[in-house]
């Protein structure tokens, strides 16, 4: 299985890719510029080098890393360029699943929401898209940080959303590969809710008031230990 990952060369496209390919999965890693993407392939490569059973990663352009997937491609890039990259590859787009991990921060103030007219980046990417690409929203709340952590397991559970329930099932299962655990979480309208969660948890893990950093949401069942 390979998936593509645009974006790939920040800080949690670098994470994620690290931890599909930890789990056996194959990454194609997207960016602008393919030489870069292909130096920070190799340095990946060998960060989990001492890994058995790892997927590979290999750089490419954006376009060409979307070719590469087998059915799912992620989104990571900053909101700023959301569009832009979508314009650019959604002829490669048709008939797979991306996997829109982007939040609208709000410009020079990452702990607030700039919300699209659609609702939501993720909704935005669905109506630039049209009904050929089925759009999932995910991931928006795992902190860079933490993916990069290799050694430790992710702190947190994934909320999933998206109007085709098949298709987030699929992108539940892979996620689920990353040993957490994953909630559909509804149609896509409810990204609005996932990605505004964002910037509550970077307000959270910036405060001086909190004694840690880093965090993530779980749900809990009724009786759980704390």
């Amino acid at each position: 299985m390979k998936i593509a990952i645009l974006g790939g060369t920040g800080p949690q496209g670098q994470g994620l890719a690290l931890r599909f390919a930890k789990a056996g999965i194959d990454v194609a890693l997207g960016s602008r510029e393919q030489a870069r993407s292909a130096d920070i392939a190799a340095e990946l490569n060998r960060r989990i080098s001492e890994y058995e059973g790892r997927g590979e990663i290999e750089g490419y352009a954006n376009a060409e890393a979307v070719s590469r997937a087998d059915e799912i491609v992620m989104l990571a890039v900053p909101y700023a360029g959301h569009d832009a990259t979508l314009e650019a590859i959604r002829p490669a787009l048709e008939g797979k699943i991306l996997v829109d991990l982007v939040v609208p921060l709000a410009e020079k103030d990452p702990k607030s929401v700039a919300m699209p007219p659609e609702g939501s980046a993720t909704e935005a990417a669905q109506a630039l898209l049209g009904p050929g690409v089925r759009v999932v929203g995910a991931l928006h709340n795992v902190s860079a940080h933490t993916l990069n952590l290799l050694d430790e397991r992710i702190n947190c559970d994934v909320l999933v959303c998206g109007n085709d329930a098949d298709a987030a099932q699929t992108v539940m299962d892979l996620v689920g590969r990353l040993e957490v655990s994953t909630y559909y979480a509804g149609p896509a309208i409810n990204a609005r809710c996932l990605e505004a969660i964002t910037p509550i948890l970077i307000r959270l893990n910036i405060s001086k008031k909190v004694p840690f950093s880093h965090a993530g949401i779980r749900i809990w069942a009724p009786g759980s230990p704390a």
